[in-house]
């Protein structure tokens, strides 16, 4: 059965380069590629509160802009991707961003959502843009998963996974996480930021849960104490040079939320590592 990808663009150099790894990341498997441009007429609502439509100029300017985008990125992609079970479907849609992707996540029941960490207006020392952070809160029925600029696709051989194992997860909720595991033969790593104290009942029962869903996989368990948890996985990271975060957004969590200052700021650090989003589909 062939995987549904996202790949939202706004034509930067870090879109295209989440594109790529896209493409290398799935190499051998079949997918369907929707590359998506979500564009806006700029200009009008300094001279009117009218929403330009279809037929007028600053509207048909902007599409032609956003479809002529899209082609040469087809362009491109013809010529680098060799793989015949990737096909690609190019989309531009009048809509706000975050619109647009739910709109497409929807209609062509989207698997996961892969994108660049930051576009072509964000500055250069902010590693998560501000899209990129809208996206991955609020887009709570798909994970997203975040390229950074610097990031180059190669083969993928662990994946840090933290948590507090106070979340009794479901299998559903971390397939994301074990499908890219399994594809690329990665290894995943559980951390755990400790406070000294032993897991209670409940923390060694959902641990146990794990094991069963990593039952497939090579996986390890690994703890950090009396070390504040994006400090632990900064250290973590860099220490063993890893190749992916996988986590769980969500509130009142192992992180609070990562959408915190603090947290953005320390995974900005990571300059180099995709970072995947998974999202807790009970809330």
């Amino acid at each position: 059965m062939k995987k549904k990808i996202l790949l939202p663009t706004d034509f930067s150099r870090n879109a295209w380069n989440a594109i790529s790894y896209a493409v290398e990341l799935y190499k051998n498997e079949a997918c369907d590629f929707y590359v998506l441009n979500a564009f806006n007429a700029t200009g009008y609502a300094l001279e009117s509160m009218m929403v330009p439509e279809p037929g007028e100029k600053l509207y048909e300017e902007a599409r032609e802009k956003s479809e002529n985008g899209l082609g040469k990125i087809m362009e491109r992609l013809t010529f680098r991707d060799e793989s015949p079970n990737h096909q690609f479907f190019m989309i531009s849609q009048f809509n706000g961003l975050l619109d647009a992707i739910k709109d497409i996540v929807d209609k062509q029941d989207i698997e996961m959502i892969i994108m660049g960490t930051k576009g072509t207006t964000d500055a250069r020392d902010v590693i998560f843009g501000s899209n990129t952070v809208m996206v991955m809160e609020k887009s709570r029925n798909c994970p997203v998963l975040a390229i950074p600029e610097d990031a180059t696709y190669k083969t993928l051989n662990e994946i840090v996974f933290p948590t507090d194992y106070k979340m009794n997860f479901k299998r559903r909720e971390l397939q994301t996480l074990l499908d890219v595991a399994k594809i690329t033969k990665a290894e995943v790593r559980v951390l755990y930021a400790s406070d000294g104290d032993p897991l209670d009942e409940e923390q060694q029962s959902n641990k146990n849960l794990l094991d069963e869903y990593f039952g497939g996989l090579t996986h390890t368990y690994h703890a950090l104490y009396n070390i504040e948890p994006q400090s632990a996985v900064r250290c973590f990271v860099e220490s063993r040079d890893s190749d992916m975060i996988a986590f769980f957004n969500r509130k009142h969590s192992f992180f609070g939320s990562i959408f915190s200052r603090p947290m953005v700021k320390s995974l900005g650090r990571y300059a180099k590592v995709p970072v995947l989003a998974l999202h807790d589909l009970r809330s």
